[in-house]
């Protein structure tokens, strides 16, 4: 269950894409009530796995690249005048996808659950679920839903996504 204070703004919710894209396909990440929010765009001719995140006017406010030698899959966030992040595959997960969102301003962010599924969890590092994924939201064919507390990071978590997303697709 999705936990916040009652003091605070009702969690903001968004909707992706699955990946079904190819790189080099570019798609709008919309709100639930349809305004899009942010644009991906999946870059072309890269020998490792790029993405862009713009808000709608056109400013870059995450670029992301996968890491080229890595042991775990893992996906470098930067974010322009805040800290980069990374998001990291846990090295053994028996029972459940298990990721790590690390950045110097938000500490390590715990991502548990069923990826392939798009069911799944967001932590900090008091335990408190600041965001959460669900396919149950949406009716529309190969989307899902990411529900962020209004206190967290919503381009950060949005970013993870992709990149979880692609590191999924790539693991298949």
């Amino acid at each position: 269950m999705f936990s916040r204070d009652q003091d605070t703004d009702e969690p903001e919710i968004y909707q992706l894409r699955e990946r079904i894209f190819d790189i080099g396909d570019d798609y709008w990440i919309e709100t639930d009530s349809g305004r899009r929010a942010y644009k991906v765009d999946g870059k072309v001719l890269r020998i490792r796995d790029t993405f862009v995140i713009e808000d709608p006017s056109g400013h870059e406010v995450a670029h992301m690249q996968a890491r080229a030698i890595s042991i775990r899959d893992a996906f470098r966030i930067e974010r322009p005048g805040r800290p980069d992040a990374t998001v990291k595959k846990a090295l053994i997960s028996p029972f459940r996808d298990r990721w790590t969102v690390k950045a110097d301003d938000v500490g390590e962010i715990r991502v548990t659950g069923d990826i392939i599924d798009r069911e799944y969890t967001f932590e900090d590092d008091d335990g408190r679920t600041i965001a959460e994924t669900s396919k149950r939201w949406f009716r529309v064919r190969d989307t899902y839903g990411v529900r962020i507390a209004s206190d967290a990071d919503a381009v950060l978590i949005l970013a993870a996504c992709v990149a979880i997303d692609q590191m999924a697709h790539d693991d298949d």
